[in-house]
């Protein structure tokens, strides 16, 4: 038997993702669009309803203020997202709140002036325009920092090995929102889970009218049948005798959106009053957008993988964190209880669907401000049991995982010095925010717990995040480490044609913005 050709044991570097039936600027019908933007929506509606319903209670509010709080977040996820896609990064990816911002949120919620409020309405408000005022602070970082082109300079220092861990962990470092939510409720989590992928995988080659229909719309349909099933098991008073935490996580009228939820209610800037500035919290708040900026690089990074075009040139990457910030701002002027980051699991619905159409995301974000405005229809979504959303999230958060991984492909993994970086970064970028949290988990705060909180905070936050751990640790080693030797092995003669705009005739394709605007803005 003759020896296999080195072409065929191991397959050719490719800068553009492959398979997808539509890339980032190809646009299915509208028909086509409409469902998948509709599809984008549904599946955003999972963070924009726990982080709130987490929230709002410790803060002293009612149904009423969470339904607020929802709407507003998803009418300014729908604003962030044309934003970004229109003048930021232009990648397909949706804008949505952030878990970031929850270790320096629950710390204002526990500031003691605020705790000693009696009235649980006061509490709620006094307590929101806190956050407001820390978070319009807090964005001048991102805004700063993108605009003034000084995280395009920061960028440079990254290379192919450095971003494997931080791409990776974007994913992987959410692991504590995929299987261990869906064990609250095996039987509506496990069917969901099951039915997600025999849909989107084993039965893609399904086609109606030419169009894979099980495959496109996998999520939807999956979403559609286990819902119905959880509401038969509701109906039927399957949870009736059932302890508390397991009718929140399984029930479908648990959440009491719908009842509380107005026909009609348009937010609007300052609706809570306006904001109050603490300089403590403002500064906790600032670490927040730091891991918001670093998890977003990673999610932009893989979103263009997933709609098969280039790496984002340092330039656009900057531009879209600068856009980003302006998110952040107005999401301290509404008031939505949480900043803005790129919405993960979105990205990864990008790669089940093979669809990385810019138009798609645009659609949602449609979606996202119309239903925010009609408080009854969106409520009516947002009742989705959180269960069914983990299910899915083993399956996305999984694929944007496996997009950081498969930058490897430009690196020498036969270097032992590029072993140990990425081993290193991964496995410290799982164990240190694990200690964290962890050590809150028993202790009821961080294990940085002096008499300054705003540095508690500012140390709580940057280490709980994955993506922020395995990005200091990678670029540290990747830049100190035999680096003027190693520009091969770190894949670097790939990577340098895309640091700069003009560096590749596709990113004009690609990135150029919209209305010939790039006449009073030109790339570097």
């Amino acid at each position: 038997m003759a020896a296999p050709k080195p072409e065929e044991i191991s397959h050719p570097a490719m800068d553009q993702l492959q398979g997808l039936e539509y890339c980032i600027d190809s646009n299915p019908s509208w028909g086509e669009a409409i469902a998948l933007g509709f599809q984008h929506y549904i599946l955003a509606l999972g963070t924009a309803v726990m982080i709130p319903s987490f929230l709002v209670p410790l803060m002293g509010g009612d149904d009423g203020d969470k339904v607020r709080v929802v709407q507003t977040l998803l009418f300014i996820q729908g604003i962030n997202t044309l934003l970004q896609t229109l003048f930021g990064t232009r990648l397909p990816t949706v804008i949505g709140g952030s878990y970031a911002f929850m270790v320096p949120i629950i710390s204002i919620i526990h500031d003691s002036r605020l705790m000693k409020i009696e009235d649980n309405h006061v509490r709620f408000l006094d307590t929101m325009k806190a956050v407001q005022g820390a978070l319009i602070v807090a964005s001048s970082i991102q805004i700063v920092l993108g605009y003034s082109q000084i995280w395009a300079i920061c960028s440079r220092f990254f290379s192919p090995l450095g971003m494997v861990p931080v791409i990776s962990l974007v994913g992987f470092g959410l692991f504590d929102r995929g299987f261990p939510v869906v064990g609250k409720c095996v039987e509506i989590g496990i069917p969901m889970l099951i039915l997600f992928v025999a849909f989107s995988q084993y039965l893609k080659n399904f086609h109606a009218r030419q169009l894979p229909v099980l495959e496109r719309f996998a999520l939807l349909i999956s979403i559609t049948v286990i819902w119905a099933y959880a509401h038969l098991l509701t109906a039927s008073g399957a949870y009736k005798h059932r302890p508390d935490i397991t009718q929140v996580n399984c029930r479908t009228d648990r959440a009491n959106l719908i009842s509380s939820a107005p026909w009609i209610k348009v937010p609007y800037p300052l609706q809570w009053g306006a904001p109050t500035f603490d300089a403590g919290h403002a500064f906790g708040m600032m670490a927040a957008v730091i891991v918001s900026l670093i998890e977003s690089t990673g999610a932009y990074k893989a979103a263009s993988r997933l709609a098969s075009a280039t790496i984002p040139p340092a330039h656009v990457l900057s531009r879209g964190i600068g856009w980003q910030g302006i998110g952040i701002l107005l999401n301290g002027l509404f008031g939505t209880l949480t900043g803005s980051t790129v919405s993960i699991e979105n990205v990864g619905l990008l790669g089940s669907t093979r669809v990385g159409s810019r138009r798609v995301i645009q659609v949602s974000a449609g979606f996202m401000i119309f239903f925010s405005m009609l408080g009854k229809f969106g409520a009516l979504f947002a009742s989705i049991p959180f269960t069914i959303f983990a299910a899915a999230y083993c399956v996305l958060f999984g694929l944007v995982a496996s997009v950081g991984l498969s930058f490897l492909q430009f690196t020498n993994m036969n270097s032992m010095r590029n072993l140990f970086i990425v081993g290193v970064a991964l496995f410290l970028g799982l164990s240190v925010p694990e200690y964290f949290r962890g050590y809150t988990l028993k202790a009821f705060h961080g294990p940085a717990h002096t008499n300054a909180g705003w540095f508690n905070d500012f140390l709580n936050t940057i280490f709980s995040s994955s993506p922020t751990v395995a990005l200091f640790v990678a670029v540290f080693l990747d830049n100190t480490l035999e680096y003027k030797d190693s520009a091969r092995d770190r894949g670097m003669p790939w990577w340098v044609k895309f640091r700069q705009f003009k560096g590749d005739s596709r990113n004009e394709e690609f990135y150029t913005l919209p209305f010939n605007l790039n006449r009073f803005f030109p790339p570097s």
